[in-house]
């Protein structure tokens, strides 16, 4: 009896139950199970019928009332029918739940003893890490489970067994149907818990207690479960996201998913929501303050403060020991600190860090009471009575230490000696410091004990919430952190040495330099002020300035020292982890001889039973093989002859990754043969290895027998052995050109026989070793010279006969004449066979009637000659070949990755299942042939630009085209005009190249499958038969049309199949890409959506999930639509449509179109592939290995995300995307590899990762999607991961391409959204626990790695600022002058330059680089990289990139206003306008270069010490780097960006765009002023304290009125503070006159014209003689104009900035 899969009508809503119809069989997604009598591969599997038939097992289930039973209905359906899911999603789970349940069923060791029955154990594993969540979420709420269901394995009935299934058939069901409630997975909980318990009592046979009849579910009907469950959280979150106002409102004010969420964390909302779900609950209230449910578990309040809040531990310890330092470096006549502290003065001074702590600890408690108050409820009243008693608690503490310190003095005073008595009020201080740091103490105590704390942290006892209660909120997350001991040391020794570096630096280095100087300036008396002083002769204030600078260097240099030593780190763990060993052809020849085994060992499957795999045994085993296959030990790694198995295997594998780049066109057809193995067609009786490793070999050999020539010849034969390569040469050249001469020479002729005779002569004398006695090694070079000539004409075009027996002739005239060493006469020569016995037919001479040349068509003989060819020619190491550096670059990866520590590959069919998940919107699917033939203004089209980048594989392209068929190249715009979009399209950031790579992985299953169950005879006879198949077959050439160009599912490997490979990678790998708006494409004729129906056509692997909106009656209905491409139907077909309660996005995009799509994943793992990413068929090939890495432990926990290194493939592109690929590549290999091991705390970071698939989508999916809190989406994923107690681990043996932004202007788009989404993150409740969760030393290492890296940036421009403006006030207040001479001072200025030096030049930006390419490329090429990137300038983008993060971070912590920005991800060949650029950089960049560049030149007129040149060069340069750097990086950039006519039009467009001021309508591109307006638009939605502080900082811009009007002229030398007062009636008058004239062109530019230009000449006349009035009769100079203008424009910018 079969099942019908169902798919209603795309216009009509879908109904339940489904109505059997044989039509609709043949639709499917992955397997038929509707019919499991088709002809499909994978039904083969007995898995799958035991999956299926354990979903029938109805048995005596009491039948749905409402619903007529048939007979083919199953337990999906019967769950379907009661709760009221949707058919469209019951058919989905159904498939979903088989597919993984047959594939789990595979991987069982040993197998079970009826493969046809679902084993149990396969389903109780599946149901416990599927419920799992679920069960801790009960146990913190102290439910009861309604999992009635006993684990003891002896009492499990088939009742349990079904009762197991309809379990987790209805939670995946629930799942599959909450579409945005996927982010909120306590919610799911919530609905599961009740949902099971009315399974249970339909399953118990409960009567109703109201109607008497037996139990039914609260919820059933046609499609009852969306519209009474979903549907109503869904319109709550809705109308919580229109309160954000589009995200401009504050967090504070709507509940976003995670506060949804939490809410479901507390007992409240069994309470509260009841079941059914009352809709009257005040859950669902989202307008009225007094009833609505508010913020819960976190209150996210913009301020920068929240970086004290989440990482207060770090601000103390650095606050703490910047006091003590400070106190201890005061006292004169010390260097060493512990000399310092010999004083007890000294020792007594330091116990104030404690009053200075309980400070701290009393400002987090008002912080935390100020910024979560909104979270207090009638409901958690506890939580406002806590915030109160740990302020008044932290100001007891306060008091307390005061009160105990002055006691110490006042003891000490009245003694006048360090008595007794004081000692004793010391004792009595240090043990009330002890009480206070009693929760520190415990903390150290657990931080020592780690299993303790995991333990209290996850046990749900109340005991232990009573004592915790006091320290953190109780939280469902974020609970049993710890990591084991053994990483607890490595990461904790790290952190040990990185602050001892520290702090041993900042005390000598910027502490003890300062303290003498500033001694000095507070003992400055005569101080001569250039200025009216307000508050007397204090030097406080400038004292400060100094120090600025240096305190904020030493509050961020900790990033640095991080950088430093985590480049070291991650250097050795990259040695340790064998990177780089591999790096060029010279050491890949070294190892190829060994691939044939690493490959064997590393990427064939081997049958290994459950109980070897992971002991020590097998461990001790594995080490020992790999040691040997890394460093050649032991004869089997030496010698893989070609009869073996594993050479053929090899042979096949490394094939077919030469024939994957010659289809990428990244190698020619010559490379492919000098790279290829060549099957065994010739009997050469050795390995043929590619001619790539043999090289000069053969001339080396015949020079060496050359020199033995009279040596024996097993010398001879040991010498030429001891090189592998060697050897084998000799014996191929010698069996090739044998075979060639009896090939070419007619058989049965004398000739053919007196060629057999020589050959059989040569034989017997190597077999009884008298080769060197017989013959003359001498004449070897000229038989090698004949050789050759016979060799070049045999493979010429046009083969001319006469010429090949002429040279035959010579050939045989030679070896008769001069090779033997025993001179024979004619008659010895007939009698030995080496001559005719009576003379040629026709009297002809030698072979002149005996060649026959084999026909053109016989490709093997011609392709085996050019081999020959080869060998015998080659003179030079080829160490250029492939000649593609790409190519060159993934050859040796891959060779690396082989001798590389990797899981062992399972069988295909025993591996885990995974799907790829891409989220695509609107990008470049396929180039169009307008977008490469369409020239900028300079006559550059994108496809001239991609040949010219690209110039060796365009001459590939057209090789191959050619070979194709194609006669000229016009025809590549006709005929083959799709294979050229295609090309360019594999070299852009498109979803052809994207889909292309993630395909590879279907392809790499499909072969490996079958060397898996290929037999030994199958894979030799393969060989064989692949040589007749090659390149050049007629047969061959038609069939590789353009139609399969994108396709890489056809190999000549795929002929070998025998068509259960097919079945296997179907199930075991799924390709999902989600087109959100795919649907509306479609309608719209899109060319976007015929090009992604091109993709699925060709890739069978292939679906598109989209979002299709069906208008009806009432308004929009909204479904996820899944589609395939049906090759015998030959059309797209629709498999699942699944309504949704509403639109789909409610919150981010991107994760928001993941997670719609994410139901129609399959399999255990699922990879995150961005739309700008790529992969790699010979990565593919080790997947299984990777996803093999969740069996292992890496610490406590098994992996639930496997980080993947990636390889940044646009570097090629541009300088700037070579600097940008450099700095991204050491981040995703080095940074990473740090960050997994030893620290512990890898995230995710929107890379390739592997996430755990059912781990992940019960605790709220890949991604979160709340409105702009995550802005970076994905980040948040490896936090929710942490926090939930998942591990993130590090893989380097593979690797996934990626691209990057190309431009200036994506570049910095791209980090704007960066630095934007981490300043969010800053606000975050995820940030916030992981810095409280997290122990000491791996907080530290997360806030440097995360938002702390962003801030520290920040730091670096504001250390900037600090130090000018510094400067400047010394400079203009006279303080400078006063200290001009003083040593010391000049000490301290120097202390600062040189650290503000380092680090501007971005020190730890360029080491991680330095290092990572020396581990990979080597040393010397690392440098000479770094001094070409200088060399273009790389630091000047840096330093813009520095620019660019801080102005963002901190705009969107004061502001908000963080968005997605996209860059467009496309070639830049275009111009920038001066206008686009001052629109993308003025507020970020130009106005803040202005700002510091009119500092240094107030700085250069007004400051003594800057009199000198060398001095004020000294002082400034870094400086002006920087304003130069912000200024003109967006020109030197800028693809003709100096180009004087570009220029010209520049400025004109500049102008129009000024001055034109536009209208309702105008957008930011065509007027300033519409711009200015939408440059301030984060002002208008900001709150009150960021308004008050951007005011605070932007009254800065009024000091340069302050400080300059008193060195002007007219001042006379005056110090009054009437001098400044006066200055403003200059600003009165200059807007007074701006008035007038705007007043007057207003009134009567347009009619009354000479009225205005009357009005501007009085205005000039006035202006002329109050000029000549100052000069004349006061100390007014013609300067002052000129120099008043650098006090009163900043002081109008200040007026604007205000005002706005």
């Amino acid at each position: 009896m079969t099942t019908t899969r169902h798919r209603p009508p795309s216009s009509t809503p879908p109904r339940h139950p489904p109505e059997p119809d044989p039509s609709d069989k043949s639709i499917y997604n992955i397997i038929p199970i509707n019919n499991l009598l088709a002809d499909h591969p994978s039904l083969s599997y007995p898995e799958v019928r035991a999956a299926t038939a354990a979903l029938r097992a109805v048995g005596d289930l009491r039948k749905p009332p409402f619903v007529p039973w048939q007979s083919h209905y199953d337990l999906i359906d019967w769950l379907g029918a009661f709760f009221g899911f949707q058919a469209a999603n019951v058919s989905n789970q159904r498939e979903h739940l088989v597919l993984h349940l047959a594939n789990s069923q595979m991987r069982l060791q040993p197998p079970p003893d009826n493969v046809d029955t679902l084993d149990p154990s396969v389903l109780r594993h599946f149901r416990r890490k599927l419920l799992s969540n679920y069960t801790h979420w009960c146990s913190f709420l102290g439910r009861k489970s309604n999992i009635w269901i006993s684990d003891n394995r002896r009492g499990f009935s088939a009742t349990d067994h079904r009762r197991e299934l309809l379990y987790v058939a209805l939670y995946l069901l629930i799942w599959g149907e909450s579409a945005n409630l996927r982010f909120i997975p306590e919610c799911i909980c919530y609905i599961f818990h009740h949902m099971a318990m009315e399974l249970n009592r339909i399953l118990e046979d409960y009567i109703d207690e109201n109607t008497g009849r037996p139990a039914l579910p609260s919820i059933s009907g046609e499609n009852a479960f969306l519209n009474r469950i979903v549907t109503p959280i869904y319109e709550t979150v809705k109308c919580e996201v229109e309160n954000s106002r589009n995200g401009t409102a504050p967090h504070s004010n709507w509940r976003n998913y995670d506060d949804i969420n939490e809410y479901f964390w507390s007992r409240r909302c069994f309470e509260k929501l009841k079941w059914p779900i009352d809709i009257g609950s005040n859950f669902f209230v989202t307008t009225s303050k007094g009833k609505r449910v508010g913020k819960t578990g976190f209150v996210e309040q913009r301020s920068f403060l929240n970086l004290f809040r989440s990482f207060d531990k770090l601000w103390i310890m650095l606050v703490l020991f910047l006091q003590a330092a400070i106190i201890v470096a005061w006292k004169d006549r010390t260097y060493y600190p512990w000399e310092a502290l010999g004083d007890k003065e000294i020792q007594v001074r330091v116990l104030t860090v404690f009053i200075t702590w309980s400070v701290l600890r009393f400002v987090k408690s008002l912080l935390d009471a100020g910024m979560q108050y909104k979270l207090v409820s009638r409901e958690t009243l506890w939580l406002g009575v806590r915030m109160v008693l740990k302020a008044v608690i932290s100001a007891a503490w306060i008091v307390v230490f005061v009160v105990f310190y002055v006691r110490i003095w006042t003891q000490k005073n009245n003694d006048r000696r360090w008595s007794a008595a004081a000692n004793q009020k010391v004792v009595t201080f240090l043990e009330v410091s002890l009480a206070f740091m009693i929760p520190e103490l415990l903390a150290l105590a657990l931080f020592v004990l780690p299993w303790v704390r995991n333990f209290l942290e996850n046990t749900n006892w109340r005991i232990f919430y009573v004592v915790t209660w006091w320290f953190q909120s109780r939280s469902f997350v974020g609970r049993g952190l710890r990591e084991g001991l053994v990483d607890n040391v490595k990461y904790s020794l790290f952190w040990i040495v990185v602050l001892s570096t520290k702090f041993c630096f900042s005390y000598f280095l910027q502490i003890k330099p300062m303290i003498q100087p500033t001694k000095d300036f507070l003992d400055l008396d005569d101080v001569t002020y250039e200025w009216h002083q307000f508050f007397g002769n204090s030097n406080r204030f400038a004292v400060g300035l100094l120090w600025l600078p240096v305190v904020l260097i030493y509050l961020m240099d900790l990033q640095i020292w991080y950088s430093i030593y985590s480049s070291i780190v991650g250097m050795g763990v990259g040695l340790f982890n064998h990177l780089g060993e591999i790096r060029n052809m010279q050491q890949l020849r070294l190892r190829f001889q060994f691939f044939a085994s690493a490959m064997q060992f590393n990427l064939m499957s081997e049958e290994q039973l459950l109980n070897t795999r992971g002991t020590l045994q097998s461990k001790l085993k594995d080490g020992v093989h790999r040691l040997k296959l890394r460093y050649g030990f032991g004869r089997p790694f030496k010698k893989l002859e070609s009869n073996q198995v594993e050479a053929h295997k090899f042979a096949l594998v490394w094939n077919e990754i030469i024939l994957t780049f010659r289809e990428e066109d990244i190698i020619s057809d010559h490379e492919v043969e000098l790279l290829e193995l060549p099957q065994n067609t010739w009997n050469v009786r050795v390995v043929r290895w590619p001619c790539l490793l043999l090289c000069n070999e053969l001339l080396l050999a015949l020079s060496q027998a050359k020199d033995l020539v009279d040596a024996p010849d097993k010398w001879l034969w040991y010498k030429l052995a001891k090189n592998e390569y060697r050897r084998c040469v000799v014996i191929e050249a010698y069996e090739s050109v044998k075979h060639l001469l009896l090939t070419i020479v007619k058989f049965n002729t004398p000739e053919h026989s007196i060629f057999t005779t020589l050959f059989q002569e040569i034989d017997n004398s190597i077999n009884i070793e008298k080769f060197t006695k017989t013959f003359n090694m001498v004449t070897l070079p000229k038989i090698h010279a004949k050789l050759i000539l016979l060799v070049d004409l045999l493979i010429k075009p046009k083969k001319d006969v006469n010429q090949v027996v002429n040279t035959l002739q010579a050939l045989y005239e030679v070896v008769i004449r001069d090779f033997f060493k025993d001179k024979r006469n004619m008659d010895q020569l007939k009698e030995d066979g080496l001559a005719p016995h009576r003379p040629l037919p026709g009297a002809g001479l030698l072979f002149e009637n005996a060649v026959e040349l084999p026909d053109f068509g016989n490709d093997n003989f011609y392709r085996q000659t050019r081999r020959l060819h080869t060998i015998l020619t080659s003179r030079d190491a080829m160490n250029n070949v492939p000649m593609n550096l790409e190519a060159r670059r993934r050859i040796a990866f891959f060779s690396n990755s082989l001798f590389m520590n990797m899981p062992h590959a399972p069988q295909v069919e025993k591996m885990m299942a995974f799907s790829v998940l891409t989220p695509y919107y609107n990008e470049e699917v396929v180039y169009n042939k307008e977008q490469l033939r369409t020239e900028n203004e300079d006559g550059v089209s994108t496809l001239y630009y991609l040949q010219t980048i690209y110039a060796d594989e365009w001459k590939n392209f057209l090789q191959r085209m050619k070979r194709e068929g194609m006669k000229s190249e016009s025809e590549l715009w006709t005929v083959k005009l799709r294979e050229l979009r295609l090309w360019a399209s594999y070299r852009g950031q498109t979803l052809a190249r994207t889909v292309r790579g993630m395909m590879y992985y279907y392809r790499a299953l499909k072969m490996l499958a079958f060397l898996d169950s290929a037999a030994e005879i199958d894979i030799r006879e393969g060989s064989r038969e692949l040589m007749l198949m090659k390149r050049g077959d007629d047969s061959r050439k038609e069939a590789k049309s353009s139609a399969r160009g994108i396709s890489r599912a056809d190999s000549t490997v795929s002929t070998l199949f025998k068509g259960h490979e097919y079945g296997t990678a179907l199930m075991k790998y799924t390709y999902v890409v989600a087109c959100q708006i795919y649907g509306t494409q479609k309608a719209k004729k899109d060319p976007h959506a015929e090009e992604i129906l091109y993709l699925m056509k060709n890739n069978e692997a292939l679906r598109v999930a989209y979002v299709d909106e069906v208008s009806v009656r009432d308004g929009t209905e909204y479904y996820s639509v899944l589609v395939k491409y049906d090759q015998d139907l030959e059309k797209e077909v629709e498999i699942y449509r699944v309504k949704l309660p509403g639109p789909l996005k409610l919150g981010e995009g991107k994760p928001e179109n993941q997670n719609h799509a994410i139901i129609f994943t399959r399999g255990d793992a699922v990879q995150t592939i961005d739309m700008n990413q790529d992969n790699y068929f010979e990565e593919a090939l080790k997947m299984r290995n990777l996803l093999e890495e969740y069996r292992s432990y890496y610490g406590l926990r098994k992996p639930t995300i496997l980080g993947v290194r990636e390889n940044i493939f646009t570097g090629s592109v541009s300088s700037l995307a070579w600097f940008m690929s450099a700095q991204e590549t050491s981040f995703v290999t080095l940074g990473q590899r740090v960050l997994a091991n030893p620290l512990k705390i890898r995230l995710h970071y929107g890379h390739p990762d592997v996430f755990d698939r059912f781990w992940f989508l019960t605790r709220g999916g890949i991604s979160k999607a709340s409105r702009l809190i995550n802005l970076s989406e994905d980040i948040f994923a490896g936090f929710n991961c942490t926090l939930r107690g998942g591990n993130v681990t590090h893989h380097e043996y593979i690797q996934v391409g990626k691209g990057r932004d190309v431009g200036l202007n994506q570049v910095s788009m791209f980090e704007a959204k960066v630095a934007s989404g981490n300043g969010e993150q800053v606000l975050s409740r995820d940030v916030y626990r992981l810095g409280h969760r997290l122990d000491f030393f791996r907080m530290l290492s997360f806030y440097f790695t995360t938002v702390g890296f962003f801030f520290n940036t920040l730091m670096i421009s504001l250390t900037v600022y600090a130090f000018l403006w510094g400067r400047l006030y010394l400079a203009l207040s006279g303080v400078e002058s006063s200290v001009a001479n003083n040593v010391n001072t000049n000490r301290a200025l120097g202390t600062i330059l040189n650290q503000q030096f380092i680090v501007q030049l971005g020190l730890f930006t360029a080491l991680p680089m330095i290092v990572e390419n020396s581990l990979e490329l080597g040393f010397l090429a690392a440098i000479w990289d770094f001094i070409t990137m200088q060399l273009q300038l790389s630091s000047v983008f840096f330093t813009f990139s520095l620019g660019t993060r801080a102005h963002y971070f901190g705009r969107t912590i004061l502001h908000g206003g963080a968005k997605y920005r996209a860059t467009g991800r496309g070639f830049v060949v275009q111009h920038k306008t001066f206008a686009d650029n001052y629109r993308l950089y003025a507020r970020s960049h130009f106005v803040k270069a202005i700002e510091l560049g009119l500092i240094l030149t107030v700085y250069a007129g007004y400051s003594p010490v800057a009199k000198g040149t060398f001095t004020y060069i000294a002082l400034t340069i870094s400086s002006w780097f920087l304003v130069f750097s912000w200024i003109m990086a967006p020109f030197i950039f800028n693809p003709s960006g100096f180009d004087w006519l570009k220029t010209v039009y520049d400025f004109d467009d500049f102008m129009n765009w000024i001055w034109f001021r536009g209208g309702v309508f105008a957008k930011s591109e065509q007027s300033w002023e519409t711009w200015w307006y939408e440059e301030q638009d984060h002002l208008r939605t900001t709150g009150i304290w960021g308004k008050l502080l951007e005011i605070i900082l932007d009254l800065r811009f009024f000091f340069f009125q302050y400080g300059i009007v008193y060195q002007l002229g007219i001042a006379a030398g005056s110090k009054s503070i009437a001098v400044y007062l006066l200055s403003w009636i200059y600003v009165a008058v200059a807007l007074g006159i701006y008035s007038i004239i705007a007043y007057a062109r207003d009134r009567y530019a347009a009619k009354e014209h000479i009225y205005y230009r009357l009005i501007q000449f009085l205005v000039i006349i006035l202006g002329s003689l109050i000029i000549v009035g100052l000069i004349e009769f006061t100390h007014f100079k013609f300067l002052d104009l000129f120099t008043s203008l650098l006090a009163f424009i900043p002081t109008g910018w200040g007026f604007l900035l205000i005002a706005q």
